[in-house]
């Protein structure tokens, strides 16, 4: 527990854990409030157990779920409330102590100059001086009267598309006038979880501090979207600033549904439940996997699209060698849950995975999907489609590895950028968007029919940042994208098969066949992904180092007759 005292009645902290109340009660507080919409993120306590250990500790318990972007005048008007009858002191949370702090600097604005309000909140640990105009216009009695913030270009999102794309512009144009909007302090090489959950990289190994890799002369704008004004060209922050673009890239990633499996994010990480698609969780599976001596393993897959296809079976095929290795294969029962109804989508690489399938003694179960996880009683219930008919079953397991349900970011699909699935919609060529020529997507978040990979984003970045930088000279697009994207496959410790292929399941490799056979399973592939892949990713990517990247560029319009 963190708790950051703001003022003499109100402090601000990241998120709670129930046990926490009670000590938050020591410390003096009479109210807790929590502005955290429950299954806003893996491992999240609900408001309901948060408010039973309020209850148990004498506490008073308030819930103002406030979701990211959405600090309305009715939410305000809540807080006040609050803080004008709860008992004090008061102590508000969210994700990150960040929303309960900027709620507080709303509610004092009309009282408290900016510059005494983000003394306040800056030596409790809260950087709020994006949202400095709004605090003064509050001040002096417009709160609708927020400054425009102006930049040529604006990114959203500082993830490995947001990242990519700047290092791709600032390559063709150095000293671009660029803006990264991102709320979250720390950046993560999501593809390197893979091998944690095998025992091969330490978790620190995939984790950097934001700041540390976004380029200097990028203004980072530490803050979350909450609207999209196309009309206007601007974006709108939580906290209500705004902020005008000549061209917007917007690369969100997507969501991972942890709260779409009752019971999966209250037990992940614990009682044998795992997740490599969780920082916290790749951890915990290699330790799931050194201490499974028999018993029942099960790995599931949702409906697509998830990012990283092959994800699940990797973890599966990785921790199916370590028990033949160390002797325990024939005491563990191996069941792969898919809800689709094929091993994987391009054909050409399924020989190959079938002959490890067949190798560890897996069984394949299509149609499975994982709609409930019991965690103190091991047990996971699937709807099991067959034969047009569906039904529930229930599984008991010693070990599972989840892959949780994926949709577009909440904040898309709440937008006029989504499509009718609520992904960003864009054309698959150029990845302008369909409706808003100033406005680009790329990544996981978007509507292409490819796989959502890093790989994919890699290829992305350089036919993004020359379209825009094009756009900016009032020019049409003349890069596009093909729908490469890579899936190396860890079949065993030390050899992958390495998937490589584009939009329609056309197979595009990188190598000659005979330094990798992508179909086959090869020690070259995997020393690809164990060595070169995280040093391409870090000084590559994120430096306009475009390695295997290049650009299909042409010389008219791309879609022109």
């Amino acid at each position: 527990m963190e708790i950051r005292p703001i003022s003499p009645h109100y402090a601000a902290s990241p998120q709670l854990q129930p046990a926490d109340i009670a000590r938050a009660a020591e410390a003096g507080y009479k109210t807790v409030v929590c502005n955290r919409p429950d299954d806003e993120g893996e491992g999240q306590p609900k408001a309901a157990a948060m408010a039973a250990a309020a209850r148990a500790a004498g506490v008073d318990f308030r819930f103002l779920p406030i979701k990211p972007g959405s600090i309305s005048r009715d939410a305000m008007a809540a807080f006040n409330d609050i803080l004008a009858t709860a008992k004090g002191p008061i102590l508000g949370y969210c994700r990150t102590g960040n929303r309960s702090a900027t709620l507080w600097a709303l509610s004092k604005a009309p009282l408290l100059s900016p510059d005494a309000i983000c003394a306040a909140t800056r030596a409790a640990g809260f950087d709020l001086a994006a949202m400095r105009p709004r605090l003064e216009a509050a001040f002096a009695g417009d709160a609708d009267r927020a400054a425009v913030i102006r930049h040529d270009v604006v990114v959203v999102g500082g993830g490995a598309g947001g990242l990519a794309v700047i290092g791709s512009l600032l390559k063709r144009k150095p000293g671009l006038d660029v803006a990264l909007i991102e709320p979250r302090e720390e950046h993560f090489y999501q593809p390197g979880w893979t091998l944690v959950g095998a025992g091969v990289f330490k978790p620190a190994a995939t984790r950097r501090r934001l700041m540390d890799v976004v380029p200097d002369e990028v203004q980072l704008i530490r803050g979350a979207v909450a609207a999209f004004r196309p009309e206007d060209d601007e974006v709108v922050l939580e906290d209500g600033q705004r902020v005008a673009y000549t061209a917007l890239i917007v690369a969100p990633g997507l969501k991972l549904d942890w709260g779409a499996v009752p019971g999966l994010a209250e037990t992940l990480g614990k009682n044998g439940v795992t997740s490599n698609y969780s920082y916290r969780g790749a951890p915990y599976t290699w330790e799931l996997v050194k201490g499974l001596k028999s018993g029942k393993a099960i790995f599931t897959q949702p409906p697509m699209p998830i990012k990283c296809a092959g994800a699940p079976q990797k973890a599966m095929y990785l921790s199916a060698d370590h028990w033949r290795r160390s002797g325990r294969l024939k005491s563990i029962d191996i069941e792969f849950c898919n809800a689709g109804g094929v091993l994987f989508g391009v054909p050409d690489y399924v020989p190959g995975l079938m002959k490890y399938v067949e190798k560890y003694g897996i069984d394949l179960s299509f149609g499975e999907n994982l709609v409930a996880i019991d965690g103190p009683a091991r047990k996971a219930t699937f709807e099991v489609t067959k034969d047009g008919r569906t039904e529930r079953v229930v599984k008991d397991f010693d070990m599972i590895h989840v892959c949780p349900p994926q949709t577009g970011p909440d904040f898309i699909k709440a937008s006029p950028l989504a499509d009718a699935a609520g992904w960003i919609e864009v054309n698959p060529d150029t990845l302008q968007h369909a409706r808003f020529p100033k406005i680009w997507g790329m990544g996981d978040g978007t509507s292409t029919p490819n796989a959502k990979t890093a790989a994919a984003v890699r290829k992305q970045a350089p036919v993004v940042a020359i379209n825009v930088l094009n756009q900016l000279k009032g020019r049409a697009a003349v890069a596009a994208y093909d729908g490469y994207g890579s899936c190396p496959l860890t079949v065993e410790k030390g050899r992958i098969i390495l998937a490589e292929f584009g939009y329609g399941g056309k197979l595009m490799p990188s190598f000659p066949e005979w330094m990798i056979d992508g179909k086959q399973p090869t020690r070259a592939a995997w020393l690809l992904k164990e060595r070169l892949l995280p040093p391409m990713y870090w000084q590559g990517m994120f430096k306009g180092r475009e390695w295997l990247a290049q650009p299909n560029v042409t010389f008219k319009p791309v879609g022109a007759p």
